[in-house]
């Protein structure tokens, strides 16, 4: 038996309890993983709050390192005792030992810490796709600005820091004047406090009136509408969130009338639905870590018996950067 977080019903951080599961033998193509660390994001609030609805009883958590206890018939790039890390479906990383698909788990190097790898992986792989998988139209080049909203959160620090070594100006949003300062720190080349400033307006001054080639928006129903005005002619809205609540339908015509913009919704879990697909993105995501582009800075830690208080910190955008349960 071992402990793990479950809720019975969608509701607030108080539906979460620590309670004793049995941990079976993995089957084919699964693994069995102890878990040394243990990865907070966004999504696990969508889930828990019934914004994504999966059945119940349900352990959440989609990201976490550890060591592999045993492997299932026909895995063949991992083996008991490796390290390894993972952002995964189905959610049960908020748990001390799982068995689990094995296809989007992969090695992690020596080079970093189990607690670096359940910080980077879910919002790692993200930055990751967004930047290198979800261009504009005629891509990205060296000199062109994008806006990043929530810049100062856990994907937001490493996409800044990534733009920065790729070339691009990044213009961030952030709702507090340390987190701007953070970010800017970390290679945002302006940042916006939209508590204090209209973004918008900011970014027309920043772009000469231009606009910018694509918008990063994990913040949604908030920020929708001001981010397709800040977009140039054929520009990219990417949305990857609803942190403020989920983006209100829209005639497509606006589209339109805005300077034939693009509207994309994506989701890593389409970006890391085969094993192949996987590795090459982690592969860029370790390079991009041991190579010093990329800092993946921890600024808290809660015991996986404090999931609460970490949820009720992370929904009152009270931290930065990546969050860990340790476990």
């Amino acid at each position: 038996m071992v402990k793990a977080v479950r809720i019975r019903q969608n509701g607030g951080p108080e539906q979460m309890e620590l309670v004793d599961v049995e941990v079976g033998q993995p089957a084919a193509g699964e693994i069995r993983i102890r878990h040394k660390a243990v990865g907070l994001n966004f999504i696990d609030v969508y889930q828990r709050s019934g914004l994504y609805q999966l059945p119940m009883p349900l352990t959440l958590g989609m990201e976490a390192s550890g060591i592999v206890e045993a492997v299932g018939e026909g895995v063949t790039h991992l083996k008991a005792g490796d390290r390894a890390a993972y952002a995964s479906h189905p959610p049960g990383s908020y748990s001390e030992e799982r068995v689990m698909p094995a296809k989007t788990v992969v090695k992690l190097p020596d080079a970093i810490s189990f607690e670096t790898g359940a910080a980077m992986m879910l919002k790692g792989l993200t930055a990751q796709y967004l930047l290198k998988r979800t261009q504009p139209q005629g891509g990205l080049k060296e000199g062109d600005f994008v806006l990043f909203h929530a810049a100062a959160g856990g994907v937001g620090l490493i996409a800044v820091q990534w733009a920065k070594a790729m070339g691009l100006r990044l213009i961030g949003t952030a709702g507090s004047d340390e987190k701007c300062a953070l970010a800017k720190s970390l290679g945002a080349e302006f940042m916006i406090n939209y508590g204090k400033e209209d973004f918008l307006a900011r970014v027309k001054e920043i772009t000469g009136g231009k606009g910018v080639k694509v918008v990063y928006d994990s913040v949604g129903k908030d920020t929708w509408d001001k981010s397709l005005d800040c977009l140039r002619p054929f520009g990219l809205m990417a949305s990857f969130g609803n942190a403020s609540g989920p983006v209100p339908p829209f005639a497509p015509g606006i589209l339109g009338n805005k300077g034939s913009l693009y509207v994309t919704r994506q989701t890593l879990f389409t970006h890391i639905a085969t094993r192949e697909s996987t590795q090459e993105m982690a592969d860029d995501l370790f390079a991009a870590v041991t190579g010093g582009k990329v800092q993946i800075r921890i600024d808290q830690r809660f015991p996986l018996a404090q999931v609460r208080e970490a949820h009720q910190a992370l929904e009152a955008r009270k931290t930065t950067g990546c969050t860990i349960l340790t476990v």
